[in-house]
């Protein structure tokens, strides 16, 4: 489990600037995240009537609310869901809006310097997340690419003797079935 002090240490490295009125979501946030997750940035914005605590990791965006009495509110939204994202710049204050598929999430009143840093923190962590991903998919591309060679060998071999007309035949089936 992320410790509070982890926690503290990557938001002075990413250099987060404004958590006003949010300091039980951050000292809630260690229960939240995962072992694997890296905060990217967060700051503080008004959702649903109450200040939250938007956190952007290298997976997700979380949304942390710690109520008094009703305990805690938290949503998320998983990086490789988020569809687009705008922004709303006043004189002070600005908005961020989320969308993920047909819905939206609006935070508003989020400090106007912080506006950029979270929306380049989230545009970059879906990137990275992208990168990662890509890797799989060329290799599966070069494997595909490899089945009509990996067919020739095996009809060489069968051409040689070595291989049955039935072996050749089973083999060639399973790897079309890769394609």
């Amino acid at each position: 489990m992320v410790s509070l002090e982890q926690v503290k240490e990557q938001m002075k490295k990413v250099n987060v600037r404004d958590t006003f009125g949010t300091k039980k979501e951050i000292k809630f946030l260690p229960e939240v995240l995962r072992d694997d997750e890296v905060i990217k940035y967060m700051t503080s914005g008004f959702l649903e009537g109450n200040t939250w605590l938007v956190t952007c990791t290298n997976k997700r965006i979380i949304f942390l609310d710690k109520g008094m009495v009703f305990g805690l509110k938290q949503k998320e939204i998983p990086l490789e869901k988020i569809n687009s994202i705008g922004q709303k710049r006043g004189l002070l204050l600005g908005k961020i809006e989320i969308w993920d598929g047909a819905s939206k999430i609006l935070i508003d009143s989020i400090d106007k310097d912080t506006l950029k840093p979270m929306i380049d923190a989230i545009n970059s962590a879906r990137e990275a997340l992208k990168s990662e991903d890509r890797p799989q998919s060329s290799n599966n591309i070069t494997a595909q690419e490899d089945i009509p060679l990996q067919i020739k060998k095996l009809a060489e071999l069968k051409d040689q003797g070595i291989l049955t007309e039935e072996e050749f035949t089973k083999k060639k089936t399973e790897l079309l079935s890769k394609m």
